[in-house]
């Protein structure tokens, strides 16, 4: 995940535009829990030679220096990210908030320097969150308020390993760990699914072939087997928001859309238990309840599974290497922004997206 920490300098009006600007109390906010998180960091060789660190701990940060050097190796942009670590003392890094038109899988989106537009906002503060999650509910939009326990801030500083981060198997600690230095690697503007579907690739790909480096082969086909699924779910979700966005461009009444949406909910677990669930191999789908159709959800499950199946036709087509995948990704994407990013991939595969 992408979570960009702006601190301005503290300027002449600073106090009045904080007590004016929620956007200024915001930045604030967030920029006190980096300097708390920056401050709170140890070195991970440092912590792997105090003898007072568990062995649970020991086992995951040997993992994450085993990765971060390979990949180094694979000529990802791996910088000082990951070779220190911060325990947050809590359970939750800090909360997701994503919304959405009740009638338009359109991504409510915040502007921010440097990275653009994004299309959720990231909370240290609960309460802030959900007076956000209220208001924006109070205004008619879909929401969801999610939790996270990694951030990538694209190199501007020396990420840690956070605690929180630290709840995962193996495969998922390695996916995690190339996932966010792959964000360090690669960033169109303005592209949120482009990006955030690139390190979904660069995580799993580099975690399957840092296992086959290690001899390890269950892990390795774990961790391809955990990209398989995502490209499976990734192609349901497209045929649930295709399904929904030839709903909402009828252009029906609210008690409309929403028969439309509740059709659409029945599909969706249908699909999910008879026909989704039989190929995955390593996530479980049980039986689903009635759970009704919420497009900031929806959106912020397909920002992490867009044209899964582009990626990893590119990647195929670089002889299934991560390193040269990466390298000619980041010459094609010079100068991309936006959807043109998704543009640039379809043409480089010979794959036409869909209007």
């Amino acid at each position: 995940m992408i979570f960009l920490i702006v601190v301005g300098a503290l300027l002449g009006g600073y106090g009045t535009a904080y007590v004016a600007s929620a956007d200024v109390r915001y930045l604030t906010r967030a920029g006190i829990e980096e300097t708390r998180i920056l401050q709170a960091r140890r070195p991970i060789s440092e912590v792997l030679a105090d003898s007072g660190t568990t062995p649970g701990l020991r086992h995951s940060l040997d993992l994450v220096v085993a990765v971060r050097d390979y990949a180094a190796g694979l000529g990802l942009e791996a910088g000082e990210t990951y070779t220190t670590f911060a325990d947050v003392r809590r359970d939750t890094l800090l909360l997701v908030l994503q919304a959405s038109p009740r009638n338009c899988l359109c991504p409510y989106e915040w502007k921010w320097p440097i990275v653009g537009r994004m299309p959720y906002k990231g909370f240290f503060d609960p309460k802030a969150a959900q007076r956000a999650a209220d208001d924006l509910r109070a205004r008619g939009f879909d929401v969801y308020l999610r939790p996270s326990g990694a951030f990538s801030t694209l190199g501007w500083f020396s990420d840690p390993l956070l605690s929180t981060a630290l709840t995962r198997d193996s495969v998922e600690l390695a996916a995690t760990v190339f996932h966010e230095i792959a964000h360090n690697s690669l960033y169109v503007r303005s592209a949120t699914p482009f990006n955030e579907s690139f390190a979904q690739l660069v995580g799993y790909r580099s975690a399957e072939a840092f296992f086959r480096s290690r001899g390890d082969s269950a892990l390795a086909a774990r961790a391809a087997d955990r990209w398989h699924d995502e490209i499976v779910l990734g192609a349901f979700y497209t045929e649930l928001t295709d399904r929904l966005k030839a709903l909402y461009a009828l252009g029906l009444d609210s008690v409309a859309v929403d028969s439309g949406r509740a059709a659409a909910g029945s599909w969706a677990r249908a699909q999910l238990v008879d026909s989704v669930a039989p190929r995955l191999r390593t996530y479980t789908i049980g039986p689903q309840a009635d759970r009704p159709i919420n497009n900031a959800r929806l959106v912020g499950a397909t920002i992490y599974r867009s044209h899964l199946d582009l990626f990893d036709r590119f990647y195929i087509q670089h002889g299934a290497e991560v390193q040269r995948a990466v390298a000619d990704l980041r010459t094609l994407m010079q100068g991309a922004e936006g959807d043109s990013a998704f543009a640039r991939l379809a043409r480089a595969t010979g794959t036409a997206l869909p209007h």
